[in-house]
């Protein structure tokens, strides 16, 4: 399979700034990629996710093979053409998704087999399936493995089964992902908050990659309950397992805390829903913590979200519009949250590359804690 190119440009401490080389474009880390769960990213168009300053999107495997089907994006061009997005992609392998639904799955060695939270239908997810849909139906630039997402609370015992289920089912990711031109496959390490089987799954993986095979390393099972200090304390005991020359992915996280944080530890790659299921909400993101933009006290405030962000939803409309537009319910002040969240989070994102350039990442860091929590 390809091993994209990924040049690291500077390094801060454990914090690093690279470039991750795709067929379809550049992807600048650390890196935040909006999530674009059934082919867009909820209440923007593709143009306007491009000009935050994203460079990839994620793609959720689990909600379009259920609608409107992974042969039928195949049919009409792949998901990039479909969606209107032509820079990278990367897919999650519906693992997460499927764990999810507890009362409507059976998880066996082969795979899962689950009924659709849509309409009931019946459905089996293998490695096999799951790199089908994603590399071959979706057309993916990144796919992941397919894993299990070992519940939290856990069990040592019940961690380890998780664990070395998710490494077999690695393997056989790998061996149906075969070797591909201009696609990738990443690694999921699991483990919960045990260092042994961190280290462990890290270990294995490594070793599966050995005759050429993950192009990346993503740490799973976070983001699931575990609080942002354990999250930190399980970073710092996976990440220097893992590759140095390789990107490293923490999936589903998550709050601007939380990346400033895992960058600090290491972290190349984040996706999360928090800018646009905020937005949605009426919560706009900023350096101090989310605020409802609801709140009375915005009511007659003619200043913008944010005039240092270089985006019309962050600069053109003032605080008290869109107080308006949130209380009267309308579609439109939904989509312009959403829009400033995730230009909020990729100028974020390059904050942090160029205090990582400038050395003076530490210095970054505990100011914005100092403020993060202060709205």
């Amino acid at each position: 399979m390809a091993i994209f190119p990924f040049d690291i440009s500077a390094t801060d401490g454990a914090a690093r700034t690279g470039i991750l080389k795709t067929s379809r474009g550049d992807i600048q880390t650390p890196a935040f990629m909006p999530v674009g769960t059934a082919g867009t990213v909820k209440g923007l168009y593709m143009n306007q996710v491009r000009d935050t300053g994203a460079d990839i999107i994620l793609g959720n495997t689990y909600h379009l093979m259920l609608r409107p089907g992974a042969e039928r994006v195949k049919k009409l061009g792949g998901l990039h053409t479909f969606s209107g997005w032509d820079g990278p992609i990367l897919t999650d392998s519906g693992g997460f998704q499927v764990w999810s639904l507890s009362k409507l799955r059976k998880i066996t060695e082969e795979g899962v087999s689950f009924q659709s939270h849509i309409d009931g239908s019946k459905y089996m997810l293998t490695p096999e399936r799951s790199i089908e849909i994603q590399a071959d139906l979706l057309g993916a630039d990144i796919s992941m493995q397919f894993d299990e997402c070992t519940e939290y609370p856990s069990t040592f015992e019940r961690a380890r089964e998780s664990m070395e289920l998710s490494l077999r089912w690695g393997e056989r990711s790998l061996k149906a992902f075969g070797r591909r031109e201009h696609q990738t496959l990443f690694a999921i390490i699991q483990g919960s908050i045990f260092p042994e089987l961190r280290k462990i799954s890290a270990e294995a993986s490594i070793a599966q990659s050995a005759s050429g095979g993950y192009g990346g390393y993503a740490i799973g099972g976070l983001a699931v309950g575990e609080g942002h200090e354990k999250m930190c304390e399980v970073l710092d005991f996976t990440v220097h397992n893992l590759p140095t020359g390789r990107p490293r992915y923490l999936m589903g996280v998550g709050k601007p805390i939380d990346l400033v944080e895992a960058v600090y530890r290491g972290v190349d790659m984040f996706d999360c829903v928090i800018p646009t299921r905020s937005g949605r909400h009426g919560q706009v993101w900023t350096d101090f913590g989310p605020v409802n933009i609801k709140n009375a006290r915005f009511s007659e405030d003619n200043s913008p979200l944010n005039d240092k962000i270089d985006c019309p939803a962050s600069q053109d409309y003032s605080k008290a519009y869109l107080h308006h537009l949130v209380r009267s319910g309308e579609l439109l002040g939904s989509m312009i949250l959403s829009w400033h969240n995730i230009a909020y989070f990729e100028d974020l994102m390059k904050r942090i590359r160029e205090a990582i350039l400038s050395n003076s990442y530490d210095e970054f860091r505990l100011e914005f804690r100092r403020n993060y929590g202060a709205a």
